[in-house]
């Protein structure tokens, strides 16, 4: 059961890395952009948003579950990148939601600098928390959150082609599994470790009741967010969320 836990664990983190990591790569490419063109990318990620935050909502769900030993001590080694990572979070889900509330340019311009410097937060802490989980030492951990950065703003460049119609559908998923890399490479280093920190069986089987019965519920959700904004012809369709 312990393994079962860990490759849903392993699935979960690494479809939030994929599916919030090109959110993130949008937020990150809004800085120097015109107003116009600022707006459409906000309402091409729009649809996604909420969804893919579910995500990460499994992830930490799973984690203090079914792993809560490793939980605790994650967070405490963490504490002040993980707290860092939060207000961004909030940061950036906060100029989502009140972007257009006011209209005036000087408004819409702050909020969106909130979101890219929220998305700037979350890319890097991603890959500082994932170095440091793999026990790099400081100088690396940074160089890895450049890397996650990199990667995210790539993601959301190529999911901003597929969106417009620019791209393919095949780009977009090759980019992806690059935004998951990181953290697939560290789950396979960090598994025995997650394994020897895994809850009890008699946990792992009454969680195991809990989930399964939401589980299609989530993947039937992400489908039809998916399929119902999947792209169209002209960026000018696009509707406008935030």
């Amino acid at each position: 059961m312990e393994v079962v836990w860990l490759v849903v664990f392993a699935v979960l983190l690494a479809g939030y890395f994929a599916l919030e990591g090109f959110d993130l790569g949008v937020g990150l490419l809004l800085a120097g952009r015109t107003q116009e063109r600022r707006d459409r990318m906000v309402a091409a990620m729009a649809p996604f948003v909420l969804a893919n935050e579910v995500w990460l909502v499994a992830v930490a769900g799973v984690l203090f579950g079914a792993f809560p030993l490793l939980e605790g001590e994650v967070i405490f080694a963490l504490y002040p990148l993980v707290v860092a990572m939060l207000l961004g979070w909030v940061l950036r889900d906060a100029g989502l939601w009140f972007r257009r509330r006011i209209d005036g340019p000087g408004w819409r311009r702050f909020w969106d600098l909130m979101i890219s410097l929220g998305s700037l937060v979350l890319a890097f802490g991603w890959g500082m928390v994932i170095g440091s989980v793999a026990g790099l030492p400081w100088l690396a951990q940074v160089g890895l959150g450049a890397v996650t950065t990199a990667l995210f703003a790539f993601h959301g460049r190529t999911f901003l082609a597929w969106r417009e119609a620019r791209g393919t559908g095949r780009g977009l998923a090759l980019s992806a599994l690059a935004a998951a890399a990181p953290v697939i490479v560290l789950l396979v280093a960090a598994a025995p470790h997650l394994l020897d920190n895994a809850a009890p069986a008699a946990t792992l089987n009454v969680l195991s009741l809990m989930v399964v019965p939401f589980a299609p519920i989530m993947v039937g959700a992400q489908v039809w967010v998916w399929r119902t904004f999947r792209p169209v012809k002209g960026a000018d369709r696009i509707p406008s969320f935030f």
